[in-house]
C-alpha cells in the first residue's frame, strides 16, 4: 500500500514547476511570518529616546514592502518625512552577517547608532563582535550590501 501511494505521489509531481532552491530575500527584514519591520520597534525611538520602544499598532506607516510601528504620531511623521533617515541599515538584517558576506535576523534590543545611522545585529553577543571593528564592518558590510539579499 505505501509503495502504491508513494509511486501515485511521484507521478503526480512530475510535471510540477521545480521551486527555487533559494529565492532572494525582502528588502526589509520582517521574519517569515510578519510584515513588520524591525519587530515591530519604533526606529525612530533609537535617535529620539536613545533606547528600543515598542511600536503601537495605532501609528504605521508601510514602506518598501514592510510595515513600520512607531510609540507616536510625531515619530511616525518624522519617519514617513524622511524614512532613509530613520530605517536601520541593511533592511534591519544583522549588520554583522552583512559584513561577513550572508544575511541573519536581528533582536531589536542589539542595536548601535554610528554616524547617524542606525544598525542592529542578531545578538548582544553578535554585537560585540561586531563592535570591536565599527568602521571596518561598515565598510566589508556596505561592500556587500544589497548583494548578500540574492543568496
Amino acid at each position: 500500500m505505501i509503495r502504491v501511494f508513494s509511486a501515485l505521489l511521484l507521478v503526480g509531481m512530475i510535471g510540477l514547476p521545480a521551486a527555487p532552491v533559494s529565492a532572494a530575500k525582502d528588502r526589509i527584514y520582517t521574519g517569515a511570518f510578519s510584515d513588520l519591520a524591525v519587530g515591530g520597534y519604533d526606529t525612530v525611538a533609537y535617535f529620539r529616546d536613545g533606547r528600543p520602544v515598542e511600536g503601537s499598532r495605532d501609528f504605521t506607516h508601510d514602506w518598501n514592502g514592510a510595515t513600520w510601528r512607531f510609540a507616536s504620531a510625531a515619530n511616525r511623521d518624522a519617519f514617513q518625512a524622511d524614512p532613509e533617515t530613520y530605517a536601520p541599515q541593511y533592511g534591519g538584517y544583522c549588520a554583522w552577517a552583512v559584513s561577513q558576506g550572508y544575511t541573519a535576523s536581528a533582536d531589536p534590543e542589539a542595536w548601535h547608532i554610528h554616524e547617524g545611522k542606525l544598525y542592529l545585529n542578531y545578538s548582544k553577543g553578535v554585537q560585540r563582535q561586531w563592535q570591536q571593528d565599527v568602521p571596518g564592518n561598515i565598510a566589508k558590510g556596505d561592500a556587500n550590501w544589497p548583494r548578500v539579499l540574492g543568496q
